[in-house]
């Protein structure tokens, strides 16, 4: 009978043993993983610009003389070639009268000189005139053809003078404010400013770039398809500009002042909403980066000496992936190195995953991610401990109680790290 009894309490603690290993091993914890793979990603900068006109011309006094009147309306929209100012013609006729007098004086001396010369040459064959007279007359007809040419170039320079008086826009666009007023002289020795025409249809973006960004981005081998060079125009109210900028210029020399390159982009302006000399903040396109991988920025985490990433390897057991990240963008890491296309990047349930520990990957998807804030909204039980995501944990976490032994106590702190 007793040996019966010492084999029943025998059995029983074999029993006890086998539920504590049970206990000892709990299963391994659940993570969001997601397969990664290369994949191309836009190159966007943001700087500061200013805008400036596409062209600007200076309208100037060419003749002197005193100003008449304005006949545009100033901040108003010009053809080229429309009336701005109108200068005192006067002298400007008289001395276009007097050149016309002289050509006409020079044709009468031509047509005069050209009779004599034509009779010598007639009579230079019968011996009635001398070989000096006939080379006499025809010096005279080349010097009155000469003169006469003079006469018609300053002829032609009263008449070009004339019109200068009538000042003209020499480009479309909008006119600015003037410059002098009605009765003042103009042109005396130097060619006065009247006013500016703007064109600001399209309109430049003055921008630059640091050398080593410069550099950087040049490095990339960048492809520029896909909207690559393709700039977008942030207002000052926060409002995007309807109309995309292209970049159209690239300095190949380094302000030594600022160490900085000088960039310029082409933007439509239509509607004219956009003035010069205001600044914008512009969203650069620089073109497509290829083979780099994109992970959310939970997932990527930080030591003190690089930045790392938990992956879901073989057998499922963690391995850490050192990676070097580029940017951030759209709440994800744009990573250049590291990783290899189809690596299973640990998302979501990272404090429960370590190094060389075996873990239960499931797909990760982002509205996994903004589930989590509203299930993490409600307080847990009482009593019931809350994990990372503020949700109730489970007895499948790893951040369940550990078990007892069987003395009722929980084994040391050490033991339950492994």
């Amino acid at each position: 009978m007793r040996r019966l009894l010492s084999i029943a309490v025998l059995a029983a603690a074999l029993s006890a043993c086998g539920q504590q290993e049970e206990q000892a091993a709990p299963p391994p914890p659940e993570v969001g993983v997601l397969t990664v793979q290369p994949t191309s990603v836009a190159l966007e900068q943001e700087l500061v610009g200013r805008l400036a006109p596409f062209r600007s011309a200076d309208v100037r006094a060419r003749v002197p003389g005193v100003l008449e009147r304005r006949v545009y309306q100033e901040g108003s929209d010009v053809n080229e070639g429309d009336v701005l100012f109108r200068i005192d013609p006067a002298q400007l006729q008289a001395a276009l009268g007097t050149a016309q007098g002289a050509q006409a004086q020079a044709q009468a001396n031509y047509a005069n000189a050209k009779t004599a010369a034509d009779r010598a040459r007639q009579l230079a064959p019968t011996n009635f005139i001398s070989k000096a007279d006939v080379d006499n007359a025809l010096a005279a007809e080349r010097s009155a053809e000469a003169a006469l040419q003079a006469a018609r170039a300053s002829t032609q320079t009263a008449q070009i003078n004339l019109g200068y008086a009538t000042v003209r826009a020499p480009i479309s666009g909008r006119a600015g404010k003037q410059q002098l007023t009605e009765g003042a002289l103009v042109g005396q020795g130097d060619s006065t400013l009247l006013t500016t025409v703007d064109q600001i249809d399209p309109l430049y973006i003055n921008f630059s770039i640091s050398a080593a960004e410069f550099n950087r981005i040049r490095a990339m081998s960048l492809d520029q398809g896909a909207g690559g060079g393709q700039v977008e125009i942030v207002l000052a109210d926060g409002s995007v500009h309807d109309q995309m900028a292209t970049l159209d210029f690239s300095g190949d020399v380094v302000d030594p002042a600022s160490g900085a390159i000088q960039l310029r982009a082409t933007v439509p302006n239509p509607d004219r909403r956009l003035l010069p000399g205001i600044y914008v903040t512009l969203r650069a396109n620089m073109g497509q980066q290829s083979g780099v991988f994109l992970v959310p920025q939970a997932a990527v985490l930080r030591d003190a000496n690089t930045a790392y990433v938990l992956v879901a390897g073989e057998g499922d057991k963690v391995v850490r992936k050192p990676v070097r990240t580029d940017r951030a963008q759209d709440g994800q890491w744009v990573i250049t190195e590291g990783l290899t296309a189809g690596d299973r990047v640990i998302v979501s349930g990272v404090p429960k995953a370590r190094p060389d520990a075996v873990v239960a990957p499931k797909p990760w998807t982002p509205e996994q991610a903004q589930a989590a804030p509203a299930a993490g909204t409600g307080a847990p039980p009482a009593g019931q401990p809350a994990d990372a995501a503020g949700a109730p944990a489970t007895t499948d976490d790893a951040t369940a109680a550990p078990p007892q032994d069987a003395a009722g106590q929980a084994p040391a702190a050490n033991d339950t790290q492994d």
